[in-house]
């Protein structure tokens, strides 16, 4: 649908204005436009004051565009891209201009916050890491050596921790990660469940989601919704991915009934702004998704605050009727280069670390805490809510470049959360409040022998 006012044709220019570099996946870097948090019911008079701050007068608002879907060409050619979901403007302004805004912000409670946008990245390893294995015979006479003896000291037949260790191998039918998780056990599917997933696209042609309720938009100017980078399709997968394969592979999706609704918000090089972001959130919204799955970031360093803004979306999405979940991968910054952790773990990162937001560690098949997932040292915010398999996990990716492959990152855990909590949501039916949602899915975690710091409630389980 067309915007109802005409945009200038020509593009402002962008700046990038790089933060000192940090290290690791993701630097610091912002784009030199500034996001614009209003009161709800003061968009109006917040909007003066933007264009009384800032001289700005060229307009693009969401709410002109059917669903949500903006024109990211148009919304490029304004000077403020209003989304009416979430209360928020992006204004493309000067560093002069913004300080008249933050004066505002300081006197006038119509503006709420103002932060620099930030360019965010797609959290992964991005190794083909291969599938799990495991010395199958080693495991198994591990296994019998220590059942018999539980047997012979309690006289009943035991369960080992070898045994969870085998159930949680990738098989010719599931995958490990389904297996620790239960899914492959569950007889729900999140059928009717919208779940969007906010990544670099889908491959829309493969063949494992033909016959899917998908829905889609590109909010990267210039890009179509299909994946060129393979991220998006590898967390579509993980989440929702068939229940058997028509490519004769094993089961790797947790919801395969859900509706599928793909938000291209990071380019086929993997990486976005929040711009984008926040675009697919209110296009999210506005199509009544339950649940939004990101696996995406930016780095954070100890001690940094978490953004006020996407803590008021995800607060205000979090507590609405019935109200959706908002779900984000911890990060993968805390690696060494030896391959080991460090000690202590570099901070969840944004938009992961707002408390609102559920932030997802990584687990490997051993149920360790993977050598790269970030963890809760933040003490205002920050934390880690819940884990998920994320080392050698198996999905699909685009045909181009295989169909299916192996991956690394919490960003390979988020969407396994994002998926079951669809699940849950058919289980408990499909009014659940998002918070009920929320304490089902910690509440129902499986507690790990590790600290809440790095895994949080624990192992997430699907319903049975």
């Amino acid at each position: 649908m067309a915007r109802k006012h005409a945009a200038n044709p020509t593009p402002p220019a962008r700046t990038t204005n790089p933060v000192p570099d940090l290290g690791g996946e993701q630097p610091g870097e912002f784009t030199g436009r500034y996001l614009v948090l209003m009161q709800t019911d003061g968009m109006k008079e917040g909007l003066q004051i933007i264009r009384a701050a800032t001289g700005l007068g060229q307009v693009c608002n969401a709410a002109d565009y059917e669903d949500g879907a903006v024109d990211m060409a148009e919304s490029d050619a304004a000077e403020v891209l209003v989304l009416d979901q979430l209360s928020i403007a992006v204004v493309d302004t000067d560093p002069t201009q913004a300080g008249s805004l933050l004066a505002a912000e300081a006197d006038d409670n119509a503006i709420l916050a103002v932060e620099p946008e930030r360019i965010i990245h797609a959290i992964s390893a991005h190794e083909n890491t291969g599938t799990v294995e495991f010395p199958f015979d080693y495991l198994k006479g591990y296994r019998d050596a220590v059942n018999h003896l539980y047997d012979s000291l309690t006289g009943a037949p035991g369960e080992s921790g070898a045994d969870f260790a085998e159930a949680a191998m990738d098989s010719a039918r599931l995958t490990w990660g389904l297996q620790a998780t239960l899914v492959g056990q569950s007889r729900f599917s999140g059928r009717g469940i919208r779940v969007a997933v906010l990544d670099t696209g889908l491959d829309l042609a493969h063949p494992d989601f033909a016959g899917r309720s998908i829905n889609s938009q590109s909010f990267v100017t210039g890009e179509a919704v299909q994946d060129r980078n393979g991220h998006g399709t590898h967390c579509i997968g993980a989440a929702m991915g068939p229940k058997s394969p028509p490519t004769g592979v094993r089961r790797y999706g947790c919801a395969f009934g859900s509706e599928i609704f793909v938000g291209k918000v990071l380019s086929n090089q993997g990486s976005g702004t929040d711009r984008s972001i926040l675009t697919g959130i209110n296009w999210a919204l506005t199509n009544k998704c339950r649940v939004i799955s990101m696996s995406l970031g930016a780095r954070c360093r100890p001690g940094d605050p978490f953004s006020q803004i996407y803590e008021s979306i995800a607060q205000s999405a979090l507590q609405s009727n019935p109200g959706t979940l908002i779900i984000a991968a911890a990060g993968n910054n805390s690696r060494l280069p030896n391959g080991r952790r460090q000690e202590p773990p570099n901070p969840v990162s944004h938009p992961a670390n707002c408390p609102s937001i559920m932030a997802v560690a990584a687990l490997d098949a051993n149920f360790r805490i993977a050598p790269f997932s970030d963890g809760g040292i933040n003490p205002n915010g920050g934390g880690v809510d819940i884990a998920g398999p994320g080392v050698s996990v198996f999905s699909s990716y685009p045909m181009n470049q295989g169909g299916h492959t192996s991956l690394s990152g919490t960003s390979m855990a988020t969407p396994h959360v994002a998926g079951i909590a669809a699940m849950w949501l058919e289980a408990r039916g499909p009014g659940t409040p998002a918070q009920a949602l929320w304490q089902l899915l910690t509440g129902n975690a499986r507690r790990m022998a590790l600290p809440s710091r790095d895994v949080g409630a624990g192992l997430v389980q699907a319903p049975q």
